[in-house]
């Protein structure tokens, strides 16, 4: 499925065009709980969110969106860049659009596609609070040979 899609270009297609955007609202329970799961302690995430926090916020649906696309995909690295403190109260708009999309073929995964994303963080007042860039590595499994 993947190796057709590069071949389509749909995933060029689909450069600059918004694909998913969502409207969070900050509760301090949704802070602790990512703070427990990163095994993070500091008395600071009381107040506010640690500053990765926000990637979260969508990506199970995102998730689910690349999988249509790009189908089998590996991590290829984040970027990120924090602007002002996510506090319990405040909405998070994370707006996600295609930025650049490449193809390689590899030794051992055969056709590729990189496609990386970027993600903007607003919150309730339209202030920037956090931009993310991450790569996606889309490949399509090859089937194991018996013999």
């Amino acid at each position: 499925m993947a190796e057709d899609l590069l071949v389509s270009g749909e995933l060029k297609s689909k450069i600059g065009v918004e694909l998913i955007s969502g409207e969070y609202e900050i509760e301090k329970g949704m802070i602790q709980r990512f703070v427990q799961a990163v095994d993070d302690p500091n008395p600071l995430w009381q107040d506010i969110a640690p500053p990765l926090f926000v990637v979260v916020l969508g990506f199970s649906e995102f998730d689910k969106q690349m999988a249509k696309l790009m189908g089998a995909r590996l991590h290829g690295g984040t970027e990120f860049e924090y602007f002002k403190p996510v506090r319990p109260g405040d909405v998070i708009t994370a707006s996600r659009k295609i930025a650049d999309v490449r193809e390689r073929e590899g030794k051992k995964l055969g056709k590729m596609a990189f496609v990386t994303f970027e993600i903007t963080y607003k919150n309730q007042n339209g202030e920037l609070v956090a931009k993310c860039r991450q790569t996606a590595i889309g490949y399509k499994p090859h089937e194991e040979k018996n013999g």
